[in-house]
């Protein structure tokens, strides 16, 4: 039995156009015609379809709008359009929105149609054999769907909750459980934590537990970002409308339609970028740069502070509709140095992470090591334990990690709860007498020159500018004891 003859899709607002182009193809296709967008998106849905010519200029939709329908509901149809007018903006405006795969350009000759049609067929069947043998490869014996679902759920599951790192008996395990409870509710979410603590991941987190799970989410730090270009980046611009940019530019509100869009740097927003919001978040509308039609957006607004925005909205320094609007629900992340038992999780998981990423394998970190981390306020939050984690990945050379390797900051804090001791600079301008701010500096240097050298008391001694016995001395003066023995044997 003869093989189908691949289906063509033909549209043009003229009928005798499509009657010499069917004419020109028919012997080698199998055609179909529409007078406008509207007649060839009802034809789409009842056929499979394999290729489309298309005209740009039509009444109603342009080819160009059309067409970026159809890469969005049928990716794997090859896309062609055919137009009698030949600017350049208008070609980078097609290819850019519709994705297309040749130009066309009035008046056309038959055998030029037909090779263009069978090259672009020969396309599409080259596409599909490869994504055919691309999933033969994946899944064997497995079908195609219920592996795709597996896929969708480990995709869920790797960047949900499961992602957000902490001990069994962490804080963030009650802030988890609230944070499901607001996901399976398609509200706005306010996210506030100071910076690195990790609310990115939290947002994402929520999309992905989500009922939008299977669509886009997309993420923007709004702070430092001069407003021309948070709002290009936002609403997006037709061409023309802001200089530099020679095509339309779709904005992140409409790319993320359906899906999620995570403001991060809420606080920074200016009064102009807050009114701008605010008709988003209460309306679903916005008005794209340079156009004179609105927009609707379907889009889950997350957004991310680093301060509690309900005294600045009770100063009028933020907008009250805003805020009430975008923190329907809300959760507050704590900061790195009340999770000290979730240090040992996360450091251990963000070393063998770089380990894995720089080629050095090693095995872990010492139980002093992570004792030293957990005693360390970490100001900088996640992302400065994950600095040191490859600062000490670069200086390591053995498979286990020891305190050693520390920087001399962090080496420096005092035993106990993070924050315990201050800082050197609090230490300088607090009250007390002169020893007693001297001794607390000094008993830092010895201990932190102690671990750094891995208590060989001779080179510390010598570093220090000290006699063993004078050293020796010191250590009983300030009780230091080495991490894991209850004495200090004399070795060198």
């Amino acid at each position: 039995m003869p093989e189908p003859l691949p289906t063509i899709l033909l549209v043009d607002d003229e009928a005798h156009s499509l009657a010499a182009m069917r004419m020109a193809l028919e012997d080698d296709f199998e055609c179909l015609t529409a007078l406008n967008a509207e007649e060839a998106t009802a034809l789409m849905e009842e056929h499979y379809v394999q290729v489309i010519f298309c005209d740009q200029r039509m009444p109603g939709r342009s080819g160009t709008e059309f067409l970026t329908e159809v890469r969005d509901r049928w990716p794997e149809t090859v896309r062609i359009i055919i137009t009698g007018y030949t600017e350049t903006s208008d070609m980078i405006a097609a290819i850019n929105e519709a994705g297309i795969y040749q130009f066309l350009t009035k008046p056309w000759h038959p055998d030029q149609l037909l090779m263009t049609a069978k090259n672009a067929a020969d396309l599409f069947r080259l596409n599909r054999d490869h994504e055919r043998m691309s999933l033969e490869m994946r899944y064997l014996s497995r079908s195609v769907e219920s592996k795709l679902e597996e896929q969708r759920k480990a995709l869920r599951e790797g960047l949900g909750f499961e992602n957000v790192l902490r001990a069994p008996n962490s804080p963030l395990n009650a802030l988890i459980e609230q944070a499901r409870q607001f996901a399976s509710f398609d509200v706005p979410v306010m996210i506030v934590g100071e910076a690195g603590t990790g609310k990115t991941a939290l947002a994402r987190a929520v999309h992905y537990g989500s009922l939008r799970s299977d669509r886009p989410f997309h993420e923007i730090n709004c702070t430092g970002v001069d407003d021309a270009i948070l709002e290009i980046e936002l609403f997006g611009a037709k061409r023309g409308a802001v200089p530099g940019i020679q095509a339309n530019k779709i904005g992140l509100l409409q790319r993320s339609d359906r899906g999620t869009l995570f403001l991060n740097g809420l606080a920074e927003l200016s009064p102009r970028m807050q009114l701008a919001l605010s008709r988003v978040a209460i309306e679903g509308r916005f008005r794209p740069i340079g156009s004179h039609e609105e927009m609707r957006t379907d889009v889950r607004l997350i957004t991310g502070a680093r301060r509690d925005l309900r005294g600045e909205v009770a100063e009028g320094r933020f907008r009250s509709d805003l805020y009430f609007a975008l923190a329907q629900a809300s959760l507050a992340l704590p900061p790195l140095r009340e999770r000290a038992g979730d240090i040992a999780v996360l450091s251990q998981h963000m070393l063998l992470d770089a380990a894995a990423a720089h080629g050095k394998p090693v095995h872990g970190l010492s139980d002093d090591a992570i004792r030293f981390l957990e005693h360390y306020a970490w100001p900088g939050n996640l992302r400065e334990l994950e600095n040191e984690m490859i600062r000490m990945l670069i200086f390591s050379q053995d498979r286990i990690l020891g305190p050693e390797l520390i920087s001399r900051h962090i080496l420096q804090a005092a035993p106990g709860r993070p924050q315990a001791s201050p800082a050197v600079d609090e230490v300088l301008t607090s009250s007390g007498t002169l020893k007693e701010r001297v001794e607390q500096i000094e008993m830092r240097i010895l201990r932190e020159t102690l671990t750094r050298l891995k208590w060989n008391k001779s080179r510390a001694a010598d570093e220090l500018g000290l006699s063993r016995v004078g050293l020796r001395a010191k250590i009983e003066r300030y009780a230091i004891a080495e991490p894991g023995k209850a004495s200090q044997p004399e070795e060198d």
